[in-house]
């Protein structure tokens, strides 16, 4: 059966990956998943492993320079250390757009598990996705149905609490986009920040009426964070979750702080009151009031 998404419109998947091309192990999970369309590897000009790159995934390497993004977007500090993510996810909108595609999801190059979520009375299931082509499909047709940027896979650390988890109470109306982007080639947006980019994206472009929406029945786990070498663990190692966190705070000082996050053993992360975040609905049995002040 031919499947909508790869024949009705043109799609690719985008893998982001800097320094380790013998572990780009989101590849091989993706055809083990059931994807059957077309994947090209992003790296940069800066990359000493490129030719590794090309011997094993020839012409699906994509390579851009950082230099021609940056100063086109706010990094948000003077240091010099540009083994960083932010770079590729801005040029990708510009590379689908070369390739002429209509649709591109974006990942990162370190995702284990994709799986589906299904909550019961007692615990919360898992099971690995076999039909990725179809879920994409019904992904496409859910973002052009609405209002949006970007839609993306829930993460493993989501779903922590098992069917207790409040994401459930939320279903299509988590109000961020983390680690795997489902975009439209010609609705484009920015990501912010050295570090920390993707949170930043979604609230600072959230606040200007933006919409990005993690559907939470779909999920990806990643390869646990620092234990893989190469992309951005020497900055995490070097500058530390706090850094990390902060840099939302300095966008959107307004809306995110730093708080101590954990049931045991704390770390500082980030917390975003989306309260103060993002524009609000007014229900309609106050739209008499609302005329009245205008």
């Amino acid at each position: 059966m031919k499947n909508m998404a790869m024949t009705s419109y043109k799609f690719a998947i985008f893998i982001l990956s800097y320094g380790r091309p013998n572990n780009v192990v989101t590849y091989e999970n993706l055809r083990r998943c059931g994807y059957t369309g077309k994947i090209y590897i992003i790296c940069s000009d800066d990359d000493r492993k490129l030719d590794d790159y090309k011997s094993i995934y020839k012409d699906q390497v994509i390579i851009f320079s950082k230099n021609d993004y940056r100063n086109s977007f706010d990094i948000g500090d003077n240091f010099c250390n540009d083994k960083v993510v932010v770079f590729a996810r801005n040029a990708n909108f510009d590379i689908a757009k070369k390739l002429g595609l209509d649709y591109f999801m974006q990942l990162d190059d370190d995702y284990q598990i994709f799986a589906y979520k299904i909550p019961t009375q007692t615990i919360l299931l898992e099971r690995r996705i076999k039909n990725l082509d179809r879920i994409i499909e019904y992904f496409i047709e859910y973002y052009k149905s609405i209002n949006v940027k970007s839609l993306a896979f829930a993460q493993g650390g989501d779903f922590i609490g098992g069917k207790d988890n409040k994401i459930y109470e939320k279903i299509f109306n988590v109000r961020k986009v983390m680690n795997c982007y489902i975009n439209k080639t010609d609705n484009p947006y920015q990501f912010y920040g050295r570090i920390n980019e993707d949170t930043n994206c979604y609230v600072n472009n959230g606040m200007r009426g933006d919409l990005f929406i993690t559907c939470p029945m779909i999920s990806i786990v990643q390869k646990q964070t620092q234990s893989n070498t190469g992309g951005l663990t020497e900055f995490y190692l070097n500058t530390g979750t706090y850094v990390k966190s902060f840099y939302t705070v300095l966008f959107n000082p307004s809306a995110v702080k730093i708080r101590a996050m954990g049931a045991k053993y704390y770390r500082l992360h980030h917390h975003v009151s989306w309260n103060n975040a993002v524009p609000k609905i007014i229900n309609s049995k106050y739209k008499k009031y609302v005329e009245t002040l205008f």
